[in-house]
């Protein structure tokens, strides 16, 4: 009985080992190969069949005894089996155990737009690529850019779109908000919504609104009040749900709202 246990350790061994490396990548059986990815292809007991190769742009990969296979486009457990039966079909190895693993993820990108470092399109390096993570290959959010970042794309077949407050994902511990992206994904993030005031301020002009912002906060941005401002009768012109514009009282510890002109009026006294 020794003997015979002896004798069946090499065999159950590596086939443990093609279990387990098969197992370790979940989320990368669902990944479809695109053109550019490069792949590490293995072939159970033929290190000789061991390849590393670039996916070209018409979805192919030359493989030693078969040629030219096409496996663009799949799965990466259907790449390995397209790849075992061409080596079954030409009588190389009759019960081919193929592993096709994912090097570099480079024929799925994700557009990045917007108020962003560096604009432009991104290789998704590996398969499991987290928002915030796209947001700082972009070079991260300018100092315009707003703290709403707008994801579009397809998930299961079907339109994606969502909007995630980047920055409350991280001051509320909000951390399930930083998604994984997928190729084809455009990540926009616009500019950063901005008030204006004008009047008896020292410095008139548009500024940036922070988190929470108030009335009177944005009175500090602009640098507070001339000698001849009052903060009596200050108005706002805000723009109202039926579109139009009018101009209302403010309350000082109100919040200031997108496109808010924020008007000072001179003291009569």
């Amino acid at each position: 009985m020794a003997l015979y246990r002896w004798l069946s350790l090499p065999l159950l061994v590596p086939a443990m080992v093609f279990s387990l490396c098969a197992s370790a990548q979940p989320q990368s059986s669902e990944y479809r190969l695109g053109d550019g990815d490069q792949v590490r292809i293995t072939v159970f007991q033929n290190p000789d069949l061991t390849l590393e190769a670039r996916v070209s742009e018409n979805g192919t990969i030359p493989y030693p005894l078969v040629g030219t296979i096409r496996i663009g486009g799949l799965t990466l457990s259907a790449a390995g089996d397209v790849i075992g039966t061409a080596l079954k079909a030409g009588n190389f190895i009759q019960q081919p155990q193929v592993n096709v693993q994912l090097v570099r993820n480079l024929g799925h990108q994700v557009s990045v737009i917007g108020q962003v470092g560096r604009p432009g399109r991104f290789p998704l390096e590996t398969f499991n690529t987290r928002l915030s993570e796209m947001i700082a290959i972009a070079g991260g959010i300018n100092p315009t850019g707003d703290d709403i970042v707008i994801v579009t794309g397809t998930r299961n077949g079907k339109p994606f779109r969502r909007e995630i407050d980047l920055t409350g994902m991280f001051l509320d511990q909000k951390m399930e908000n930083d998604i994984i992206v997928t190729g084809g994904d455009v990540i926009y993030v616009a500019r950063q919504p901005m008030f204006y005031i004008y009047g008896e301020v020292q410095r008139a002009g548009s500024y940036r609104i922070e988190r929470g912002m108030t009335v009177r906060q944005a009175l500090v941005q602009g640098g507070g009040l001339t000698l001849r401002g009052t903060e009596r009768n200050m108005g706002v012109f805000r723009r109202n749900a039926d579109g139009t514009i009018e101009r209302t009282p403010l309350d000082l510890n109100g919040p200031v709202r997108p496109d808010d002109v924020l008007h000072v009026r001179e003291s009569l006294f």
